[in-house]
């Protein structure tokens, strides 16, 4: 009874820490699903219909993208701006199949597995064609030899000396797969919005006069330019009404922002320079007195190493495969500079020979439990073939396929490193003459190797090229970076940036409407982290400096401007607002000059220029050499006038207005209207006016593109 009086007494107390106790427990697990949530949010790269993709599941899709790409060009590696646009093409298809999908599941729409073996059976899809299973016969996609590769690669996938390469065809396989179903269904979707577009014979013969039906007239034309722009009086409710007229023009869905910039890109000083000069002759005459062409090149640091394999001009930079021909074999050039990459160069021709661009071969990998127990088999199996075995079966024998496969120069000629079994391997396969066998000895086995086609002879070139950048020193860099750091420093608005720039021997460059799926600003490499802070930045800001382009362009950016999504305002387009208006006053000047006139002479007399003007068509935009200008308008009100009639009203164009008599209508000599061939041609017209459907769905999607935070 004691114990319970005292927690009567302490109640009030207990429940209160109870009840904090609890708040902490739910605050905790709050705390804990927000974090969580931000995280996922980090993570997501874009949303498309609501449906929302993260880095992970997209550079999954981008490293598919790029082994297909591998597997079809031959390449290792890519460039800065090839993986950009690889990942703009990945982007692109994925937001594309997001809306495709979407679209078509309303109406039950599919690709049937049937539909996708016929694609297959008929051969020709360009998709199919690039894969490995092409009848070189008849140049078609052959699906046995797909089915025979399915089969073959169940029952070698977990064979560890060619599970590898099986594996990489076979997920080269599952893309082409996933991208016919995929094309497919575009297709089909787009067949039905296209066909929900008809043609008719009216149609048909109202578009074939609209192309042939020519008209020679004599035109008066008065130029906008006549008048000066000072004399045209521009109230702000000018720009309103124009603007409310215009208003769907400057509807924006996508959110851009204007920057200022100033961009300083550090170069070599003199001294740099002459120091540079002095390590490149020095190559030049270790080149020229016989020194070992590797250890020359890879001493002088070049930027182009030395694989000792010929390759064809395609595989060398621009400058040096220009001079490839113009320099004798075992010469050594003068140190020359390149002045679009910023370059010294030297090379040296160690020889040039014709040799096929591609190779068909095939190859047994032979290995063993040891190193001589595989020499002992690749030497048995290569006095079997010899003696006539079959190549294939004996393949078959040792768990492999022995199939026919074609190597080309573009395969390896851009490789930047070349081990020395590597360069024996090609060398072998391009020096073999056709059904030549090589026994190949390596440090994991052996590789029998029989080449059976040679194709399209080429020169190729063994060049030592020594090329380096005119580098700066670190002093240089210092110096740059001491001198652009004071200016950042002292400069924290637009403003100032503006004012002080010229004291420092900078300059102020503007950008408007820069884009967040841009992969650089001011078309500097290595800018994401300034990108970032673009638009997160608030109107007014300056950027701290950042260290960009190839480590050599120093950076500072003001944020001027954001343009949400949505209309543009008044302010943002007065420019062009004002030139809309400043053209409709000039042309109701004109129209009211010229208001009496019935006749060219009149029209002449009252000052316009008079022209002939032959073979208009209602179809194509007549230009106006007296006023510079495209214009539409002036072909359909031809089209309209009959012959002998002079113009009841001014036409009002792009470049000026207009007054005209239509001295000639004539069908276009040798034309014949066939209504069957025009009927075709407004469905096909009607085809790729359906094309564009994805511009209005897209505009519906609500897509989000966050990649320039990862990218």
């Amino acid at each position: 009874m004691a114990v319970l009086g005292k927690i009567r007494k302490r109640g009030v107390a207990l429940v209160i820490i109870i009840g904090l106790g609890l708040f902490a427990f739910i605050a905790e697990e709050a705390f804990r699903s927000c974090e969580a949530t931000k995280n996922q949010q980090r993570q997501q790269i874009g949303e498309v219909l609501g449906n929302k993709i993260n880095v992970q599941d997209f550079q999954n899709l981008v490293d598919e993208y790029q082994e297909v790409i591998k597997m079809t060009q031959g390449r290792d590696n890519f460039t800065e701006e090839e993986l950009n646009s690889i990942k703009d093409q990945v982007w692109n298809t994925y937001v594309n199949e997001q809306i495709i999908a979407d679209e078509t599941a309303k109406i039950g729409l599919t690709v049937t597995d049937e539909e996708l073996q016929n694609i297959m059976k008929e051969g020709t899809n360009p998709m199919l064609l690039q894969s490995p299973f092409v009848n070189q016969q008849t140049g078609r996609f052959d699906v046995t030899m797909l089915t025979k590769f399915l089969a073959d690669y169940k029952k070698n996938a977990n064979n560890p000396q060619i599970g590898e390469s099986y594996q990489r065809i076979y997920k080269y396989w599952q893309f082409i797969e996933k991208q016919l179903r995929q094309t497919a269904l575009a297709q089909k979707y787009q067949a039905l919005v296209a066909n929900s577009l008809l043609s008719n014979p009216i149609s048909a013969k109202m578009a074939f006069e609209g192309q042939n039906q020519e008209s020679d007239i004599q035109l008066a034309s008065v130029a906008y330019a006549s008048i000066n722009d000072n004399d045209v009086k521009v109230t702000e409710a000018d720009l309103k009404a124009k603007y409310n007229e215009q208003k769907e023009m400057y509807k924006q869905t996508v959110e851009t922002r204007d920057i200022k910039y100033v961009d300083f890109q550090v170069v070599a000083s003199a001294a740099d320079r002459k120091a540079l000069e002095t390590t490149m002759s020095e190559a030049a005459n270790k080149l020229q007195s016989g020194a070992n062409p590797a250890e020359v090149v890879r001493k002088a640091q070049s930027q182009f190493p030395y694989t000792g394999i010929a390759a064809t001009k395609r595989a060398y930079p621009t400058d040096i495969a220009a001079m490839l021909d113009s320099v004798s074999v075992g010469e050594t050039s003068k140190v020359f500079e390149t002045k679009f990459d910023n370059t010294l160069n030297v090379i040296k021709l160690l020889s040039k020979t014709q040799m096929p661009d591609s190779i068909e071969y095939r190859q047994i990998q032979v290995g063993g439990n040891t190193l001589e127990e595989a020499h002992q088999l690749a030497d048995s199996i290569y006095t079997a073939l010899k003696g006539g075995a079959d190549f294939e079966a004996l393949a078959q024998k040792y768990g492999q396929t022995g199939i026919k496969q074609w190597l080309t120069s573009a395969m390896y000629e851009n490789s930047s490193v070349m081990d020395e079994e590597s360069k024996n391997y090609l060398n072998s396969i391009n020096e073999l003459g056709v059904n030549e066998l090589k026994n190949l000895e390596f440090t994991q086995g052996n590789i029998i190797i029989q080449v059976t086609a040679r194709r399209a002879f080429v020169d190729k070139y063994d060049v030592a090229v020594v090329k380096h950048t005119i580098d700066f020193s670190k002093n240089t860099y210092s110096e740059a970076y001491n001198k652009f750091s004071q200016y950042v420093s002292e400069n924290k608005s637009v403003a100032d940036l503006e004012k002080n720039a010229e004291k420092f021997g900078f300059r102020v460059l503007e950008r408007k409407d820069l884009f967040n799926s841009e992969h650089n600003v001011a078309g500097l490499r290595a800018t994401r982290e300034a990108m970032k802070w673009i638009f997160d930045a608030k109107e007014g800001e300056v950027s701290p400096l950042y260290e960009c382009g190839n480590n050599d362009n120093l950076l500072v950016i003001a944020l001027t401007k954001i343009h949400p999504v949505g209309y543009r305002s008044i302010d943002g387009v007065k420019d062009m607002l004002t030139q809309e208006v400043i053209r409709d006053k000039k042309f109701e000047q004109i129209k009211t000059k010229y208001a009496g006139v019935k006749d060219i002479a009149a029209a002449e007399k009252a000052g316009a220029r008079i022209d002939s003007v032959r073979q208009i068509t209602f179809s194509a935009p007549v230009f106006v050499q007296a006023t510079g200008a495209s214009e539409p308008a002036l072909s359909g009100a031809v089209a309209a006038v009959k012959q002998g009639v002079f113009s009841q009203e001014m036409v009002k164009g792009n470049g000026g207005a207009y007054l005209f008599q239509v001295l000639k209508k004539s069908d276009r000599e040798g034309a014949k209207f066939d209504e069957k061939l025009m009927e075709q041609q407004l469905s096909q017209q009607a085809l790729q006016a359906a094309g564009r459907f994805m511009q209005e769905l897209y505009q519906k999607a609500n897509v989000v593109d966050n990649r320039y935070l990862f990218f």
